[in-house]
């Protein structure tokens, strides 16, 4: 269906794809783990997803309700885990709970043995140093994970797409100047600066992102660059000069699709480096604030505690597959806009 509104080069770039069965299965993995962590909260809980007391439906996800709206005494938030609580809704109702009934901060008051415990039954990764379920952590932090690559490797591609654009399109001074500043900023220590930085701010999400696409963007300036500098004095782009056309128009509406086609084959490695990168301030201390679900803190842990193995191999093991997938797709990528394939 979708082949019939495709041009013939595209459903050749589509074939090519379709040929790295390597490539395929990888995507169609990743896309369905991360359409999976997109729900956690319905996979991993401390609250149900649905309570039915008194001929009533309430949705503990979305909605925050005290204890006293299930006959308790207190106006406190309702812990759906107190035997209290849950006794006083069974007695009058029910209550349908995720396959997992922890969050990624949830900490199990209840263990069989210390913390980190064991993968058991109750715990099916076993827990952390800290009693928090250890496959909780793990969907929640793929699912950060992935979100905080995107985002740092769609906002780093605009801004890399456009510097390199107007330093190959103009040439002269604006590139040149613009390649003496890109060799003294790709030259800071950006590992340093969050480390210094980090003592006067606490780290959030959005703190690193903004922080990480101060350079992330470099990446992809240089290939826009050589594709501009190509393209600027070939006939079309005499063309369309003569027609009149202006320059914010030449730049990206002819030239730049012709550009495109490098930095298309570039976002599934800059998605890697921007996990790696998250994974490694957080496996440092200098990633998100502590308590966040994250691979990096779970990595920290299992070089911490070697006497707890399930929790080493259980970062180990998610953060490759993850960087594996992300590695099989943009050789998929790579193979369907290689020029020797079409």
């Amino acid at each position: 269906m979708l082949r019939r509104h495709l041009s013939p080069i595209n459903q050749r770039k589509l074939d090519n794809f379709n040929a790295n069965r390597r490539g395929v299965w990888s995507l169609r993995l990743f896309l369905l783990l991360f359409t999976l962590t997109l729900f956690a909260e319905f996979i991993a809980n401390d609250e149900p997803i649905v309570v039915a007391y008194q001929k009533g439906l309430y949705f503990p996800i979305f909605v925050e309700y005290p204890e006293t709206t299930f006959g308790g005494e207190f106006e406190t938030l309702a812990d759906y885990r107190d035997p209290y609580v849950a006794e006083l809704i069974n007695a009058d109702g029910w209550m349908i709970w995720p396959p997992i009934r922890y969050s990624y901060d949830t900490i199990n008051y209840e263990l069989r043995s210390p913390a980190p415990s064991p993968p058991d039954t109750e715990n099916l990764l076993g827990t952390d140093d800290q009693a928090r379920d250890v496959a909780a952590r793990v969907i929640y932090g793929f699912r950060i994970s992935v979100l905080f690559a995107l985002t740092l490797s769609i906002f780093s591609t605009i801004i890399g797409v456009i510097a390199g654009a107007v330093q190959g399109f103009h040439g002269g001074k604006i590139d040149l100047y613009g390649q003496r500043f890109m060799e003294i900023w790709s030259g800071l220590p950006v590992l340093y600066l969050l480390i210094i930085l980090a003592s006067f701010v606490e780290p959030n999400f959005w703190w690193l992102l903004g922080i990480m696409l101060l350079f992330s963007w470099l990446a992809l300036v240089d290939v826009v660059r050589a594709e501009f500098l190509r393209s600027r004095n070939l006939e079309y782009v005499r063309a369309a000069r003569a027609l009149g056309l202006s320059n914010g128009r030449i730049m990206f509406r002819h030239i730049l699709p012709n550009a495109m086609v490098a930095t298309i084959t570039f976002l599934p490695f800059i998605l890697t480096g921007a996990v790696t990168t998250l994974t490694s301030l957080d496996f440092l201390g200098f990633g998100l604030p502590p308590g966040s679900a994250s691979l990096g803190e779970l990595a920290s842990q299992g070089k911490t505690n070697l006497h707890a193995p399930w929790l080493g191999v259980t970062a180990f093991m998610v953060i490759s597959i993850m960087l594996v997938l992300l590695v099989f797709i943009g050789e998929a990528i790579r193979d369907a806009f290689d020029p020797r394939k079409m």
